[in-house]
Parts: C-alpha cells; sequence; structure tokens
C-alpha cells in the first residue's frame, strides 16, 4: 500500500506531495524564535513528557529532580510507595525547596525561609508558625503543586501540563507494542544501569528526532563503526540490515531491522565465547518458553528505534538506551541519556551490555559524537536559508514497503509536528 497523507498540500511549515512522491520541510522550522516560542505552547505544554523511570525511584523517599520542558520538577516516591511529581517551588516566596540531583529524603526543606514539605507535598512546618492565622492551609493552597498529570506505562513515567489531556495510554497508541518489545526482555522489569547521562547539542532539537529514526544516515555518518563491524573478528557477518519503517500514529514512529552486532538480549556474536552462546541461549529459551517462538526472536534478534512523539528516543540495539532532550532556545538542545537493562541480567551480561553501550551509544561512543557534529553541521548550514529553504525528506514517499533507509517515519513526526503547530490557524 502507497504511504497515506492527508492531502496533497504545500504550507507554511511542509509541502507533502503524494502525488510526486515529494516531502519537503521549510528550514525556518529550526532556526526562527517565533517558531520556537509556539512549540513551547503547542506541543511541549500539550503533549505527555518523558519524567524519569520506575527504577529511579525504586524506594520509599527516593527523589530525582529534573527539569522538563523548562520547569523544575521533583519526581519521587513518598514514605507510602506513591510516585509523586511535584514542581520544585517553594509556595511561599518560589525558591527551590529540593537542590539535590537525587538522593532519599522523608521531607523537603526550602533553604530560604525554612518552610518545611513531607515528601507526599503537604506543608509541615514553617519557622514563626505562630504568627500565621489557626486555618492557614486549611484549603491546601500552601502545600507543594502537582503536576497537572502524571501517568506511566510499563515503568515509564510521564507529565503533561494540561489538565484536560487524553491519557497516556491514549496518547502512545500504536507504539506500545514496540515499548512491550522492550520491556518484555526482563523477567523482573527493567532498571537504569548507572546514573544519567547529560550533554548539550548546538542545534534543533527536531534535528535529533530525525537522527534517532533515520536509517539512512548510518553507512557514512558511521562508516569508522561500520568498519570496525566488518574488520572485527569477533562481529557476526551472516546478519544483514533487513527491515523497514512504520508510522504509528500521533507522531510516533518506529525503524525494525536485524543487525550484525550482539544484543545482550539474544544475538550472540563469537566475541563473546562459549559462555557468551550459553547465557544469549538461556535468554532465548526463556522468551520462547514465555512468548512463543516467533515473539521471542522478535524480541531477542531485531533491533528497534523508536520515537515516542514529541521527544522522548529508545534504541532498542546492541543496547538499550532512553534518550529525552529538549529545546533550550532555536539552535541548542539538553539531553539526558539512560542506559536500561533487566534487573535480574547476570554480571556477564551486564558487562556484555555495558561495553555496547559505551562503544555505540555513549556520549564518547562510536555514533554520538558523529551525530552531534551531523546535526551542528546542519543548524550551522541554516545560515544558508535565504539560498536553500526547504529540506527534503522524501526518500522512500512512493514505496509500497519503505526499507529501514527510507523516510516514513521522519515524515510520521513531521505531519504530527505540523498538525499541532498549524491546527489553531486552520481552524480561524
Amino acid at each position: 500500500m502507497i504511504e497515506k497523507q492527508s492531502s496533497n498540500s504545500r504550507g507554511l511549515y511542509i509541502i507533502d506531495d503524494g502525488d510526486r512522491g515529494l516531502f519537503k520541510v521549510a528550514r525556518t522550522a529550526f532556526v526562527e524564535p517565533q517558531v520556537f516560542a509556539q512549540e513551547q505552547k503547542r506541543i511541549f505544554e500539550r503533549c505527555w513528557l518523558y519524567l524519569g523511570h520506575e527504577s529511579e525511584v525504586a524506594k520509599p523517599n527516593d527523589f530525582v529532580t529534573r527539569a522538563i520542558a523548562g520547569r523544575n520538577l521533583i519526581f519521587n516516591r513518598d514514605g507510602k510507595g506513591v510516585v509523586n511529581a511535584f514542581y520544585n517551588t517553594c509556595t511561599h516566596r518560589g525558591a527551590f525547596v529540593c537542590r539535590e540531583a537525587r538522593g532519599s529524603s522523608k521531607m523537603f526543606q526550602c533553604f530560604y525561609h525554612g518552610w518545611v514539605f513531607s515528601n507526599e507535598g503537604r506543608l509541615i512546618d514553617q519557622p514563626g508558625k505562630d504568627a500565621y492565622p489557626d486555618k492557614f492551609n486549611e484549603d491546601g493552597s500552601s502545600n507543594l503543586a502537582r503536576v497537572e498529570r502524571l501517568e506511566n506505562y510499563r515503568g515509564l513515567y510521564f507529565i503533561n501540563y494540561d489538565r484536560n489531556a487524553i491519557s497516556l495510554d491514549a496518547y502512545l497508541g500504536g507504539v506500545k507494542e514496540y515499548i512491550d518489545l522492550v520491556m518484555d526482555q526482563a523477567e523482573t522489569g527493567m532498571e537504569v544501569v548507572g546514573g544519567t547521562q547529560q550533554y548539550a547539542i548546538d542545534a534543533n532539537w527536531k534535528l535529533l528526532c530525525e537522527n534517532s529514526i533515520d536509517g539512512y544516515h548510518a553507512a557514512t555518518t558511521h562508516a569508522t563503526y561500520m568498519d570496525y563491524l566488518a574488520n572485527t573478528a569477533g562481529s557476526m557477518t551472516n546478519v544483514g540490515m533487513g527491515g523497514g519503517g512504520k508510522q504509528l500514529g500521533g507522531g510516533h514512529a518506529v525503524i525494525e531491522y536485524s543487525a550484525p552486532w550482539g544484543r545482550p538480549v539474544a544475538q550472540h556474536v563469537p566475541a563473546w565465547g562459549e559462555d557468551g552462546k550459553k547465557d544469549v541461549a538461556a535468554i532465548m529459551d526463556r522468551l520462547t518458553q514465555k512468548y512463543g517462538e516467533e515473539r521471542a526472536r522478535r524480541i531477542g534478534l531485531m533491533n528497534r528505534n523508536i520515537l515516542i512523539f514529541p521527544n522522548l528516543v529508545l534504541n532498542d540495539i546492541m543496547a538499550v538506551t532512553l534518550r529525552a532532550f529538549y529545546p533550550l532556545s532555536p539552535d541548542r538542545m539538553h539531553v539526558n541519556a539512560w542506559a536500561i537493562g533487566p534487573r535480574e541480567e547476570s554480571g556477564a551480561m551486564r558487562e556484555r551490555r555495558l561495553f555496547n553501550f559505551l562503544e555505540f551509544l555513549g556520549p564518547g561512543g562510536f555514533a554520538t559524537p558523529d551525530d552531534v557534529e551531523a546535526l551542528e553541521m546542519c543548524q550551522r548550514g541554516y545560515k544558508n536559508l535565504r539560498g536553500v529553504a526547504w529540506n527534503d525528506i522524501s526518500k522512500g514517499m512512493l514505496r509500497e514497503k519503505p526499507g529501514t533507509s527510507d523516510e516514513l517515519q521522519m515524515r510520521a513526526f513531521w505531519r504530527q509536528w505540523n498538525n499541532l503547530m498549524t491546527a489553531q490557524e486552520a481552524a480561524e
């Protein structure tokens, strides 16, 4: 079936011409301050945004502080085991009530005037309390403010600043199938391995959305890694890069494919030796018994680059990584990245997982520095906006079965982005 789009159209930001197989994106979308401002209101104020993984607040009283779309939040599990998301601001004068990145605490105290809040968010003490009315805070208005919405799917917690937003379950829609393929790798659940990796890229955030589900750039941008795989004695030589891209509705998209690297789920490579072969076989046996052979092979042997609109990437390749990124300006973004793996994983398999992660996915690995350089070069190239005004994202548009290196998945992102950015004007 030929790729579907709403209609042949030329708008302010995209050209979507299904008859000619032409899809273009205006470079103004990457550089203009008014686009950046509108994104905050029409996308980041309304969409579900990734907050953190349940394993980051695994025990009662655990907390993490995090900035999400320009707002400072506390992500915690209170003393009763309930997971919360609070605005990290004192209801007295506005200072942070928690200045640590992570830890364990039964309460949060503002260092400015000393107001004290329980980790359930209640105001429990104030210096000079006798100067306040007896019924002060009877209505709870001076408790810590909760983020409007907090929901989770498979241990992934999301927040939404729109109180009237649809449920997270409905929002995720078709992408849940692929999240499940990742989470079902674990018998006892996934956990974050190590801490948070943070870095900035001098490029527009949407470039990383594209890059994360772009199979087209791998052979050139990551040529060094491909050569490394081909020349390493322990690499597999009988696995190609077959697969394809899918649009999953709501701007979510995925590429799913086979690849020659080892997967600590259930794809062995000779470099792991006989012990690794036995470990992988045991995992595959467990997956087969639980899910059947077809699904077990898909979980264990297939790779996935998943984009959860607008700005969460779940890469299930030679290791599993989560990446969330937020625009700081039209030409700069902040990136948070986490490696995740099964809680029950053996020490040997965890070591293989971390080696794979650091080798390719980590900030100093084969891939990330290449990608950062490519995105920053794109952003610098947009200074030539007046000479070349449009990006082309047409590859594979008329194919019945788009391949991994086609651009269907990026068009899915851009259509949803464009819908949200232009819906108000269309309605008017």
